[in-house]
């Protein structure tokens, strides 16, 4: 049931629009990429929005499309450095704040789930279906939190997805979901205070 709610989130991320674009070339790249993105096609998608930054680095519109587009194919990690450079670019845009925060949350899901595992120096990685694992029997939620430094990571981006819930609040001013987003909020908080006493009491349990 989270993910399915999650995924609503995602799916309610839309492409800004490129009307204000001066560059032609980097408007129509925009154009056809969101296309790509109505057919469900993320990669060509991703590939027309790397092509207009590389014509424009200075656009906000592109950066914004290309992290929506990653957010649509499930890379959370690209999709988060991409809306932070949205954002560096544009402000004081409130939708970058909340799409930034989905992506957030939608990563430390998929490290709570398993699907994404987090190495020991903070690396992401995603975990390919047909992965076999040494312990008989395990599912991937019995071998998800074996290192701290996931715990950790989840912990992180939950507390950076409830800061950029809170800034799209704070810009938007009184939203048509802010109740909706002020549960989700709160949600996370409680999230985050469960998995902090979790680490606390295994690092008790260590040292008895």
């Amino acid at each position: 049931m989270k993910k399915a709610l999650l995924l609503v989130s995602i799916l309610s991320i839309s492409v800004f629009s490129t009307a204000c674009i001066n560059n032609f070339a980097v408007q129509e790249l925009n154009n056809k990429a969101k296309v790509s993105l109505e057919q469900g096609d993320y990669q060509t998608a991703i590939e027309r929005l790397k092509s207009s930054i590389d014509l424009d680095d200075s656009v906000f519109e592109s950066h914004y499309n290309l992290a929506v587009a990653y957010t649509q194919g499930e890379d959370y990690l690209k999709a988060i450095s991409s809306y932070k450079k949205a954002i560096e670019l544009k402000s004081d845009f409130p939708d970058a704040y909340y799409s930034l925060a989905v992506a957030q949350e939608s990563l430390a899901t998929a490290v709570d789930s398993g699907e994404v595992i987090v190495s020991e120096n903070g690396q992401f990685e995603k975990v390919l279906q047909d992965t076999q694992y040494d312990i008989e029997d395990a599912d991937i939620s019995t071998v998800k939190m074996v290192s701290p430094a996931a715990v950790n990571a989840e912990i992180q981006l939950l507390t950076d997805a409830v800061a950029n819930y809170n800034k799209y609040l704070e810009i938007a001013q009184n939203p048509d979901d802010a109740e909706a987003v002020s549960d989700k909020v709160k949600a996370l908080e409680a999230k985050v205070d469960e998995l902090q006493q979790g680490a606390q009491n295994k690092q008790l349990q260590e040292v008895q």
